[in-house]
């Protein structure tokens, strides 16, 4: 991080390296759609090359920071781009949606600790850590986006 913050392009290519995949997988499951998701990780790594001389290397783990910006890019697409229900939707909004669709009607708080644990691979501490939360809470968003995943599920027959 260090050799990043002196601006080296370098550097920053291996941390693109090492965290593109877990990027990706975190941007698919929050906007649903590999366009959206390349864009919002493309334009995470543009924010931590523009921010690397302010930002506070010491704050957190790396790897956390930047998945959580990618999420954040990742809904800000997906907000960007919706597009209005059309007249052939189901009346249940819930009925036939895959798992990673369920994710999107989880409430932000839940649906942001569960990317970061199953796509980002980051344990409770980390995203604690990088969410400035307890463990105990980041593990209660957890098991509450867990409960409404299986109940929706349920509904869906899925």
């Amino acid at each position: 991080m260090a050799q990043i913050q002196a601006g080296s392009t370098t550097a920053l290519g291996l941390l693109y390296d090492r965290y593109c995949d877990r990027a990706y997988r975190v941007a698919l499951s929050v906007c649903c759609d590999d366009g959206r998701a390349e864009e919002a990780v493309q334009e995470a790594f543009v924010s931590i090359w523009r921010a690397r001389a302010t930002h506070r290397w010491d704050r957190g783990a790396p790897a956390a920071w930047l998945l959580t910006l990618v999420r954040r890019r990742a809904l800000e697409a997906a907000r960007r781009d919706a597009l209005p229900a059309g007249p052939d939707d189901t009346a249940d909004p819930i009925q036939a949606r895959p798992l990673h669709d369920l994710l999107t009607l989880l409430p932000d708080a839940q649906r942001e600790a569960i990317t970061l644990a199953f796509h980002g691979g980051l344990t409770h501490v980390e995203i604690a850590e990088q969410l400035r939360l307890q463990p105990g809470t980041v593990k209660s968003r957890m098991r509450l986006g867990r409960h409404k995943l299986r109940h929706d599920l349920k509904r869906t027959g899925t």
